[in-house]
C-alpha cells in the first residue's frame, strides 16, 4: 500500500469507512484508525506509597510525599515536599545511563555521554507512536527471566504498517504494567518478585532490537514493562546498544492498548533535572482529529522549545520565604549508589512540590469538601474582603492527579505584560504590577478574544532578567519579596474570573508564580483561581523561543494527592 495512501487514510475515521475497508480486504493498519474526536490517553503509572513505584532493591530510596503545611492556622495554602529518585512510576532514561562521559576515554565513552535530562532537545520528547504488539511474550518465561522483543518482531510491524524511522517512538506493549501495577502486597509481582525470581520476568526488547532501532534512526522509545532492561543479566547490553544511538525511552508505560498502531502523538515530558542520567516522567498521548499529525510534524522538523528552567542546587528555584521560617524546602540532590563503571552517583532529590516549572491545583489554596478551616485572624480578614468583592471561596480536593491532561495542553495565547515592569514607586514595595482586566481587555482588541481551551500565558520577563546561580541569585525572589525591588506583574482575582468566563482553564507564567509578592494580594489569586476550578502553570522561561501558532505542552509528575507537582512545559509549531 503506498504510503500516500495510508496517510490520507489515516485522517478518514468514520464508522462506515471502517467497515468499507474490511469488506475490501485491506489490511489491518489501514482499518485501525482513530475516532475523529481528539482524545488524550495517560499513559503514567499513579505514584503513591503503597504501589511498586520505586525499584525496591537497596539502596534505592523510596517514595515520600510528605504534607509539609496543610491549610490552617499557620498556613492558607497546603504545602508539600516530595523526597523521589528518577526511577519513581514512569520514567525517562537518557544516554549517561549506560554512555560514559566523553572525558573518561574508556570503552562506552562518547559524546551522549553528556546528553542529560536537562539537554535533551524538546523535539526529541515526542514523535509519532508506533505500538509493537509483544502481549504473546507476556509471562512465557522461566521465573526471574524476560522474555526477549527481537528484530523480527519489529519487522512484522514494518510489514503490517509501516517502516519506523526518525521522528516515530517506538512503544513495546506487552500490558504488563496494565496487569501487575497493583498496590501491596500485589504489587510485589510488578518488580520485587521478578528480581527474586518467583515469578516471569517483564517482556523487553534485547540488544538486537535496540540496535535495529537505532540503525533505523529511531531517537525515542517506550516500554510498558517496568524496565528497559531485560532479567536477569541483559539490562546493560539492552540500554547500551540503543542509548548509544542517542535514543530516549519511556519506562514503565501504561494504557498502550488506547493507542492505535500509528497515527498518535505521544510525548513524556520529565522535570529538568540537572545532569540527571534519568527522571520521573509524565507520559500521555494525543488520539483522533487534526492535533496529532500537527505535533507528530512538528517533532519530525524539531519545531519545539523547552520553556523549563534547569533544576539544580545552586538555582532559585523555590521560594525563600519573606520572613524568616517560611522558606520552601530548597531544592536538594542526594547521591546514593556509586556506579564505577560511568563515575557517577546514582541520585534522588528532596524538593517543594513547587520547584521549578510546576503546576498549581485549585486544592493548592482551598481546603477539601466538608472541612472546616480555621485560619490566622490576619487571613480570616482577608477572607471576609475576597468573599465581599468576587464571591464565596470554593473548596476542591483536586490534587495533580486529578486534573485532566486537556487542562494544561492548549494553543499557546501570550499575554505580554513586560510593559508593568517599573511601573510602582520605590516606595511602594514590596508589591508586584497587577494585571488587570483592562489589560486582558486591550489584548484582545488587539489579537482577538480569548477562546476557550487556550493556555493564556503572561509574558513578565522575569525569570528571564533575574534568573541567576547563586551568590547572585537574590533579584529573583528575595529582593522582591523584601521590598528591596519590584516584584514580577501577576494577575488579580478579578482577571482570574475574567479569563474564566473565557472559558480559561489554565494560566501560565513566566514569573516565579502567579500571586506575586503581597501576601494577601496573591492569597486572593489563588482563591479565585481555585474557586473557578482552574489550575496555574508557573516558573516558565524561555517565551521569546515561542513561535507563531505554537502549541503548549505541559503535564506534571502522577502524584497521589499532591496539592502542586513538578513537571517540564514545552511548546510545538
Amino acid at each position: 500500500m503506498p504510503r500516500l495512501l495510508l496517510s490520507e487514510l489515516r485522517h478518514l475515521y468514520t464508522t462506515a469507512l471502517l467497515g468499507l475497508s474490511l469488506a475490501a480486504g485491506l489490511p489491518t493498519s489501514v482499518v485501525a484508525q482513530e475516532p475523529t474526536k481528539t482524545r488524550f490517553v495517560d499513559c503514567s503509572l499513579l505514584v503513591a506509597a503503597e504501589y511498586p513505584a520505586t525499584w525496591p532493591t537497596h539502596p534505592f530510596p523510596r517514595f515520600q510525599l510528605i504534607h509539609e503545611r496543610t491549610i490552617g492556622p499557620v498556613s492558607p495554602l497546603n504545602i508539600d515536599v516530595l523526597l523521589m529518585d528518577g526511577n519513581t512510576g514512569t520514567q525517562m532514561d537518557v544516554p549517561p545511563h549506560s554512555v560514559v562521559r566523553p572525558e573518561l576515554k574508556r570503552e562506552k565513552s562518547g559524546p551522549f555521554g553528556l546528553a542529560w535530562t536537562d539537554r535533551i532537545e524538546a523535539w526529541q520528547f515526542g514523535g509519532e507512536a508506533c505500538v509493537v504488539d509483544c502481549r504473546r511474550l507476556l509471562d512465557q518465561a522461566a521465573d526471574g527471566v524476560s522474555p526477549l522483543v527481537q528484530p523480527a518482531d519489529i519487522e512484522a510491524f514494518e510489514q503490517q504498517y509501516r517502516r519506523v524511522g526518525f521522528g516515530d517512538v517506538v512503544l513495546f506493549r506487552s500490558d504488563y504494567s496494565d496487569r501487575y501495577y497493583r498496590p501491596f502486597p500485589e504489587g510485589s509481582r510488578y518488580i520485587a518478585d521478578v528480581v527474586d525470581r518467583l515469578a516471569p520476568g517483564y517482556p523487553d526488547p534485547g540488544p538486537e532490537a535496540m540496535e535495529f532501532l537505532g540503525q533505523r534512526g529511531v531517537m525515542t522509545a517506550g516500554t510498558d514493562s517496568a524496565s528497559m532492561g531485560p532479567l536477569p543479566n541483559l539490562a546493560e547490553p539492552t540500554h547500551y546498544a540503543g542509548l548509544k544511538y542517542g535514543m530516549i525511552w519511556t519506562e514503565g508505560a501504561t494504557q498502550l492498548s488506547q493507542l492505535p498502531a500509528t497515527g498518535a502523538f505521544y510525548v513524556m515530558l520529565s522535570p529538568r533535572h540537572a545532569n540527571g542520567m534519568y527522571s520521573e516522567t509524565r507520559a500521555f498521548a494525543i488520539t483522533g482529529g487534526k492535533l496529532p499529525q500537527r505535533l507528530i510534524a512538528a517533532a519530525r522538523n524539531k519545531r519545539a522549545a523547552d520553556l523549563s528552567p534547569v533544576l539544580e542546587m545552586k538555582n532559585p528555584v523555590t521560594n525563600p520565604g519573606r520572613f524568616t521560617g517560611q522558606h520552601r524546602q530548597v531544592y536538594v540532590k542526594v547521591d546514593f549508589l556509586y556506579s564505577p563503571d560511568l563515575d557517577l552517583w546514582h541520585h534522588t532529590h528532596l524538593m517543594d512540590a513547587t520547584a521549578g516549572t510546576h503546576l498549581i491545583t485549585p486544592s493548592f489554596a482551598l481546603p477539601a469538601p466538608g472541612t472546616t478551616v480555621e485560619y490566622s485572624p490576619e487571613v480570616r480578614g482577608w477572607l471576609q474582603d475576597y468573599e465581599a468583592t468576587y464571591g464565596a471561596r470554593g473548596f476542591s480536593d483536586r490534587t495533580t492527579e486529578k486534573v485532566p491532561l486537556d487542562w494544561t495542553c492548549g494553543d499557546t495565547r501570550i499575554v505580554d505584560v513586560r510593559s508593568l515592569a517599573g511601573s510602582l514607586p520605590a516606595s511602594d514595595q514590596p508589591r508586584s504590577p497587577e494585571i488587570t482586566v483592562a489589560h486582558l481587555q486591550a489584548d484582545e482588541a488587539k489579537h482577538g478574544k480569548f477562546e476557550a481551551g487556550q493556555i493564556v500565558v503572561f509574558r513578565t520577563g522575569h525569570i528571564d532578567r533575574h534568573f541567576r546561580p547563586a551568590p547572585d541569585d537574590k533579584g529573583l525572589w528575595a529582593d522582591p519579596l523584601a521590598g528591596r525591588s519590584e516584584g514580577w506583574a501577576a494577575p488579580g482575582p478579578a482577571a482570574i474570573q475574567y479569563l474564566h468566563s473565557r472559558g480559561i482553564r489554565c494560566v501560565a507564567t513566566d514569573a516565579p508564580d502567579i500571586a506575586g509578592v503581597d501576601a494577601k494580594r496573591g492569597l486572593m489569586t489563588y482563591w479565585a483561581l481555585g474557586s473557578a476550578d482552574m489550575v496555574a502553570v508557573e516558573f516558565l522561561h524561555n517565551l521569546e523561543a515561542i513561535q507563531a501558532d505554537s502549541y503548549f505542552l505541559f503535564a506534571p509528575i502522577r502524584i497521589r494527592g499532591c496539592h502542586s507537582g513538578p513537571g517540564r512545559a514545552i511548546a510545538m509549531w
